[in-house]
């Protein structure tokens, strides 16, 4: 654990904050690395339809396609975990960025070659999803570490900027790559995206003199998990306590193999991904209950420590619906909008270009004219109250959605010009939760643990995607698809309608549970 205690989030710092001249490497890198990945991303339920599936009944290609599409998702947002532990604990962040950066340009290289062979693709997926996972938390909380109490308060205007620039990758990736794709073909598509993830690499080992790069923590007595090992195994002092922290433990454990029953209807990764959710869930319910029994064995900023980072992994918990609506953009909404009507030139795909658009004017509006404004009124915008709006908005988005989709199931010709409601509604919530959340995870984590927390933010993600495979394979069983006929929906619309009540039933637990949350400045000393 940390040897630096939380302090409580203060006023302004008393000495001008100055900006770290290392952090345009890091924006710069991030910037090309988001244009790889959502280049790939946002082509890839179009290519799997168009043409590696082909051999695929055309009544299934789209399920299929969904759920090749959202494995591949949970797959990024999973390994965090382990490129999180390997930089907190082995390698440190920058050798671990940069290592699996490699390991990503690889993954491109296959999918640009193997664009016809499914196990040579299939490779290439799994490698962009272990590279671009495991750096994923890094290069965020990588950032973080440039600043100290002396001017954390940039911080939240850098992770502004790395927002940003995510978006700014992402809207030039999701403009042109559907236009190269259909033009040129898949291996240009997914070649240009690896090249540009190459300089991406090239520009962050550029400015390997210049960061601060805090040293991994091994071998510590007082690390998370072994405070967590020990309050879920602890006796209690006189050793003849009961142990109904250890007894929960064992239940998810035993629910965990009950679920690896379900494979064949739900597959190997919702099996896997579920199991972990129910281990994390019951064991850290189980650590919180017996968590003062290891006081003595280990020193009270430790055990407090652990106790913050379960608070905040609840948050994370109540987050991962407003995710499984987000990123259904790329595949519900790209199959919706293909039923629309559009210019022959406008490819579905290329709608998505619209969110990061969106992004890169909200973030400079939100900062310099709404959050200003409410101050002014006497509102005051804390990080959780954005998040908990943020998830609102999400949910309200696929109200309007699932209305589209009535229209269109109606046999109404409709406009894909209608989808831009939703998409702005969508997108004012992804910067509210998504954009603050980066900032507000680096901030509550304990120092050793920057890595592991910020990949525990990403790991919401990969259960949010676990819910749309989980509501995809519910809906395949002939009882639940009649009484959705019964009620005169179609599947996808009754999904959509699903997902939004959803999120925001998510937004009020949200709500109620930030209200007593204590906020918490974890960045280091000067």
């Amino acid at each position: 654990m940390s040897s630096t205690p939380a302090v409580p989030v203060t006023g302004a710092d008393p000495v001008t904050p100055k900006m770290p001249r290392q952090i345009p490497f890091i924006i710069a890198n991030e910037g090309c690395e988001r244009f790889s990945f959502y280049g790939m991303r946002n082509i890839l339920t179009m290519f799997l339809m168009t043409s590696l599936l082909l051999s695929i009944p055309e009544e299934l290609r789209k399920g299929e396609a969904k759920d090749i599409f959202h494995t591949f998702v949970i797959g990024v947002y999973f390994f965090p975990l382990l490129g999180g532990w390997l930089a907190d604990r082995v390698f440190g962040k920058y050798n671990t960025i940069l290592w699996l950066s490699l390991v990503y340009c690889a993954g491109h290289a296959c999918l640009a070659l193997f664009e016809h062979n499914k196990n040579g693709f299939y490779t290439g997926l799994f490698l962009i999803a272990l590279g671009s996972g495991g750096i994923k938390p890094l290069v965020a909380s990588f950032i973080g570490d440039q600043f100290d109490q002396t001017n954390r308060s940039l911080a939240q205007k850098v992770f502004d900027g790395f927002y940003w620039i995510i978006n700014f990758g992402s809207f030039f990736a999701s403009l042109l790559m559907p236009l190269f794709l259909k033009q040129f073909g898949a291996s240009v598509a997914f070649g240009i995206p690896g090249i540009l993830m190459f300089i991406a690499t090239f520009v962050f080992w550029l400015g390997r003199k210049q960061y601060v790069r805090v040293e991994p923590v091994s071998n510590d007595p007082h690390a998370f998990l072994v405070v967590i090992r020990n309050a879920i195994l602890s006796q209690g002092q006189t050793r003849t306590q009961s142990r109904p922290g250890l007894w929960l433990t064992l239940i998810g454990f035993a629910l965990a193999l009950v679920v690896f029953g379900f494979i064949k209807q739900i597959g190997l990764v919702s099996v896997l991904c579920s199991a972990l959710v129910l281990v994390m869930g019951f064991g850290g319910v189980g650590a919180w209950i017996q968590l003062d029994r290891v006081r003595g064995q280990h020193p009270d900023e430790a055990i407090d420590g652990v106790r913050n980072v379960l608070r905040l992994l609840v948050l994370f918990a109540l987050i991962t619906p407003f995710w499984s609506l987000f990123d259904q953009k790329a595949s519900t909404w790209v199959l919706q909008a293909d039923h629309m009507t559009k210019p022959e030139w406008f490819q579905s795909s290329m709608m998505q270009a619209l969110n990061p658009l969106l992004v890169m004017i909200l973030i400079p509006f939100n900062n310099f004219v709404l959050y200003p404004l409410l101050s002014q009124a006497g509102v005051k915008v804390t990080a959780l109250r954005r998040m908990g709006a943020g998830i609102a908005f999400t949910g309200l988005a696929w109200i309007v959605v699932g209305a589209l989709q009535l229209a269109i199931d109606g046999g109404d010709p409709i406009t894909i010009v209608w989808q831009i409601i939703p998409y702005a509604l969508m997108t004012f919530g992804e910067v509210l939760v998504s954009a603050t959340g980066l900032e507000f995870a680096y901030s509550q984590a304990p120092l050793s643990m920057k890595g592991v927390i910020t990949s525990f933010w990403y790991l919401s993600v990969t259960i949010g995607n676990l819910w749309v495979l989980l509501a995809n394979s519910s809906v395949k069983g002939e009882t639940v698809t009649n009484y959705i006929e019964s009620l005169g929906l179609s599947v996808t619309a009754f999904q959509m309608f699903f997902f939004a009540g959803f999120c925001l039933f998510a937004a009020f637990l949200f709500a109620m549970y930030a209200r007593n949350y204590r906020m918490l400045d974890n960045y280091r000393k000067a």
